[in-house]
């Protein structure tokens, strides 16, 4: 027999509004009160008062490289269980572990720790892996380590990555030989295919998208700048997603990557398309110096990391919350669109929107507690809380029977 959990006295997002409204959670997914009252005679077992609370849906980061000392393309053993947990404080309840351009054979011992799971009071869930590479263009490797990168001429998918299994995204380079192929092999297997670290023209720009390509991946960063005759990968944003066959880009909206004018621009150009991402490395959560990010060295220098001994930019130093109100601090945005940006388009990138990043009836109970400065004050998954904040949870348990 399961519980039926009713919280009050909270205001929660739901279809694109903020609206004072009672929430019930039964059997670990969002429920119509009416169902449960009328149909089922049932009143809640449970009542909680989230004392004015905003209740939002739990947050999807589809880039992260890694945090607390863990870096996902060495280490996705006990230290992705490390990473699952510590991330519910900062509200995000499900990700995408990313693995920067490596060897075939680490590939081939890294990715198959990567499986897909459930959120739990053990940690956030696993939404597949986001793999960053290798087929980029060396013109735009960011921090990838050129000894890494690889053509999609001599070596297929299969023979790099091994099985597809566990593989959520794919960042790729649209002008590479063979990567139209790869695409539709790709997008075929539900893998979604992202354009990113790439010196592409918008003519291939849109040429991968038609053969299946559905993501950008950090817009602005590790690409040709936006140009008045030739505005590349960039021009895609002003193709506006629709139901047939959206286009989504990811953003990083930490204050270093990204200016706040970019973010204006990529906001009033396509708010329905934009996904904030971290793009977060090992170093988070650690103070500064010496860390790693793949197969290079990492120096953190006042909270923003760079590839050791140069001034190229390697990652975040930001968690998705903070990137969150960053964003409506940069673009006076509307509320609703900053937390849509980090819940539901994210989930709508990998095509999950009926069970993830929604309040709508019939979705994972997954969610979080806002305070009035929209920070994280408890994190639920599955109608169950998995953090709470030591001294302002948000929310009073009234009643059990």
């Amino acid at each position: 027999m399961t519980l039926v959990t009713k919280y009050f006295n909270c205001n929660i997002l739901r279809e694109g509004k903020i609206v004072a409204e009672d929430l019930w959670v039964d059997n670990g997914q969002i429920a119509n009160p009416e169902v449960i009252f009328y149909d089922k005679k049932k009143n809640p077992d449970i009542e909680i008062d989230c004392l004015g609370s905003l209740i939002i849906p739990g947050l999807i980061d589809l880039q992260i490289n890694g945090a607390f000392g863990i870096d996902f393309t060495h280490d996705s053993g006990e230290g992705l269980e490390v990473v699952r947990k510590g991330l519910l404080q900062y509200g995000v309840t499900a990700f995408c572990p990313t693995i920067v351009s490596t060897t075939s054979l680490n590939y081939r011992k890294i990715l198959p720790k990567l499986k897909r799971c459930h959120g739990s009071q053990q940690g956030a869930a696993i939404l597949g892996a986001h793999v960053e590479g290798p087929f980029i263009s060396n013109l735009k490797l960011g921090a990838h380590n050129m000894s890494n990168i690889k053509t999609l001429e001599d070596n297929n998918l299969f023979n790099t990555y091994g099985s597809l299994e566990n593989i959520g995204i794919v960042t790729l380079a649209p002008e590479l030989d063979g990567s139209m192929e790869a695409i539709k092999i790709l997008s075929n297997k539900g893998i979604v295919v992202s354009l990113g670290h790439t010196s592409t023209n918008m003519e291939t720009s849109l040429q991968a998208i038609q053969n299946g390509a559905s993501f950008i991946t950090h817009l602005f960063n590790a690409m040709v700048p936006f140009h008045h005759r030739e505005p590349g990968l960039l021009g895609l944003i002003t193709c506006l997603p629709s139901d047939e066959k959206p286009i989504f880009f990811g953003i990083i909206a930490d204050g270093t990557h990204t200016h706040p004018a970019a973010l204006k621009i990529a906001h009033s150009v396509n708010p329905k398309g934009l996904v904030l991402v971290t793009d977060a490395i090992s170093a988070i959560g650690l103070p500064d110096g010496i860390h790693h990010l793949g197969d290079e060295q990492i120096e953190v220098k006042n909270s923003k990391a760079y590839i050791a001994n140069t001034n190229t930019l390697c990652g975040s130093m930001t968690f998705l919350d903070e990137c969150m109100r960053y964003f409506i601090s940069s673009t006076n945005c509307s509320i609703v669109e900053a937390i849509e940006a980090v819940t539901l388009h994210p989930a709508q990138v990998l095509g999950i929107q009926h069970c993830k990043g929604t309040l709508n009836y019939g979705a994972d109970a997954d969610f979080v507690l806002l305070g009035t400065k929209l920070n994280v004050q408890s994190t639920w998954i599955n109608g169950k809380c998995v953090f709470e904040h030591k001294n302002k949870p948000g929310y009073i348990m009234k009643k059990t029977t």
